[in-house]
C-alpha cells in the first residue's frame, strides 16, 4: 500500500490530461460561439502570457515561443479545421468557357458562370464560381495562370459548404 502523499499525487497525475481534454473541448465549444479558430483563441492567451514573460526573461526567448505557438496556433487549425477546408474561387476572364471546362476536366469540379457588369467600364463580364478544397487551390491557380494569365482571380475560406454536388467526381 502507498503512503498518502504518493497517492494523492498520483491522483492529480492522473486527472492532468482530463482537464487538458476539457480545456481543449471548452475551446471547441467557446470556436462555435465566436467568430475565431480554436487556434487564434489560444495563440491569443499564449500571447498574453508571453508578452508578460518577455519582459522577466528577456524578449528572444520571448520570440522563440512565440514563432513556436504561432506553429503550433497554425497546425491546431488545420488539424480541426481538416486539409479539406472549403475555398470559394472567383474568375473573371475572357477564356471562361475554356477555364470552366478545365476545372472541370482537371479537378472534377463544377462551376457556376454568372453574368457581371463592370462598375467602371460597364462591359458585361462572365464570372465563374466555384468551390474547392485547400488542396485543390495551386492547381486551379495554376489552370487559370496556363489560360489566361491576366485573368482577375480571388479566393476566399468557406466556413461550411451544404447542398448542391460538392461532392468531388473521381477524376484522379
Amino acid at each position: 500500500m502507498l503512503p498518502v502523499e504518493e497517492e494523492k499525487v498520483k491522483i492529480v497525475h492522473r486527472s492532468l490530461p482530463r482537464k487538458m481534454i476539457i480545456k481543449r473541448v471548452l475551446l471547441i465549444l467557446f470556436n462555435k460561439k465566436t467568430p475565431f479558430s480554436v487556434g487564434e483563441i489560444i495563440m491569443f492567451f499564449n500571447l498574453f502570457i508571453l508578452g508578460s514573460a518577455g519582459f522577466v526573461f528577456g524578449w528572444d526567448r520571448a520570440m522563440y515561443s512565440l514563432m513556436t505557438y504561432f506553429i503550433a496556433f497554425k497546425t491546431i487549425d488545420i488539424v480541426i479545421q481538416g486539409l479539406d477546408e472549403s475555398k470559394s474561387a472567383w474568375i473573371i476572364s475572357e477564356q471562361y468557357e475554356r477555364i470552366g471546362e478545365t476545372i472541370l476536366a482537371r479537378l472534377g469540379r463544377g462551376v457556376t458562370y454568372l453574368k457581371g457588369e463592370g462598375a467602371y467600364t460597364g462591359d458585361d463580364k462572365k464570372v465563374i464560381f466555384c468551390v474547392i478544397t485547400r488542396l485543390e487551390e495551386a492547381k486551379l491557380k495554376e489552370i487559370v495562370d496556363e489560360i489566361d494569365s491576366t485573368a482577375f482571380f480571388a479566393v476566399a475560406n468557406i466556413a461550411e459548404v451544404r447542398g448542391g454536388r460538392f461532392k468531388k467526381k473521381d477524376i484522379h
